[in-house]
């Protein structure tokens, strides 16, 4: 059977609501439910010039395919659709769309969920503390998250994710690592397929250090760590000089990167295939992708939005769920 998807619109002035119309438009969305304001999806249709009209669905009800149609679950209504704006009152509607979506991917309704963009300040000024989509869904369920963005030919990891620069280097610690690491070969193994993986693993500082002339947490910290994974039988490289791990030749053998902070693997990452890489949560109990942009607003109504990361995102949470479905009826090997 095919997966049961669910996405939510994200922020209401963003392209959330453009990319949603326009796949439904293509037909991209017949097995999607939409988690969004029926009337917010309605009049950005009309304002691209496109004629979707949302069916209204409820939990419960039919998955069948709608080609050429948009099935939206009407969670909360939003409180101002205009394209291109912010407004703080919409925080409460991103947040209860979020967490209806992720309780009901925890309790089995759906395989996984996709999420549109969201602005992080537009929920901070509101009064909410929200530091992404990645820590409010492990708020929710309990996990132990790990950030993975994937692209043709790469796959991105993070040791940290939305701290200050300042505080990277606090948060380095071997505990950190081992858990990363394993979590991330372990939902290679699981959710990607892979066998062995490979994984190559950044140094913090420049040079990886130099042997402790620009810094001693490859020596003290991070080598230590890779060390007690090799003799766990993992398959790891590093810690290695950020400025060359991404050189074809090293990318050529291996599975996927570790990167210890957002910006020093992401860029490259986005260089590389900016509107076709996804962001996919690890260490989850219920599947979670995204898109690998922002908000856009400058983009909203206008009908420029390129949907591709969007169609990335949702063909990745279907191979996810499928790899998972295999995976939990492959009879277990005797250790």
């Amino acid at each position: 059977m095919t997966p049961a998807l669910v996405l939510t619109t994200g922020e209401p002035g963003s392209i959330g609501p453009d990319l949603c119309v326009q796949l439904a438009a293509q037909g991209r969305l017949a097995d999607v439910v939409v988690a969004g304001d029926p009337e917010l999806l309605q009049l950005r249709s009309r304002r691209l010039g496109l004629a979707i009209e949302p069916e209204i669905w409820q939990p419960g009800t039919d998955l069948g395919p709608i080609p050429e149609r948009i099935r939206v679950w009407p969670i909360a209504r939003c409180a101002d659709p205009t394209a291109g704006m912010l407004n703080p009152d919409n925080a409460d509607y991103v947040l209860r769309i979020l967490t209806a979506v992720t309780r009901a991917c925890r309790d089995g309704l759906f395989d996984a969920m996709v999420t549109g963009p969201v602005n992080k300040a537009n929920i901070n000024a509101a009064g909410i503390p929200f530091t992404g989509h990645t820590e409010f869904i492990a708020g929710l369920t309990g996990g132990d998250p790990v950030m993975l963005l994937t692209a043709p030919g790469l796959r991105v990891a993070l040791a940290t994710t939305h701290l200050p620069l300042s505080r990277v280097a606090a948060a380095i610690t071997r505990e950190r690592l081992l858990r990363t690491l394993r979590i991330l070969d372990q939902d290679l193994r699981i959710r990607f397929g892979i066998t062995r993986p490979h994984i190559l693993v950044a140094g913090l500082n420049p040079h990886a250090g130099e042997n402790g002339h620009l810094g001693r947490e490859e020596l003290d910290i991070i080598a230590p760590a890779l060390d007690e994974l090799r003799r766990e039988g993992m398959r790891l490289t590093g810690p290695l000089p950020a400025d060359t791990l991404f050189l074809p030749p090293a990318l050529a053998e291996a599975d996927a990167v570790l990167a210890m902070y957002h910006d020093q693997g992401l860029p490259v990452l986005k260089h590389l295939g900016f509107g076709r890489a996804v962001n996919v949560t690890l260490g989850l109990p219920i599947l979670r992708t995204s898109v690998d942009h922002g908000t856009a607003l400058e983009l909203a109504g206008t009908g420029q939005a390129d949907p591709g990361s969007l169609l990335a995102a949702i063909q990745m949470a279907r191979d996810l769920a499928m790899a998972s479905r295999r995976a939990a009826a492959s009879p277990r090997q005797p250790a």
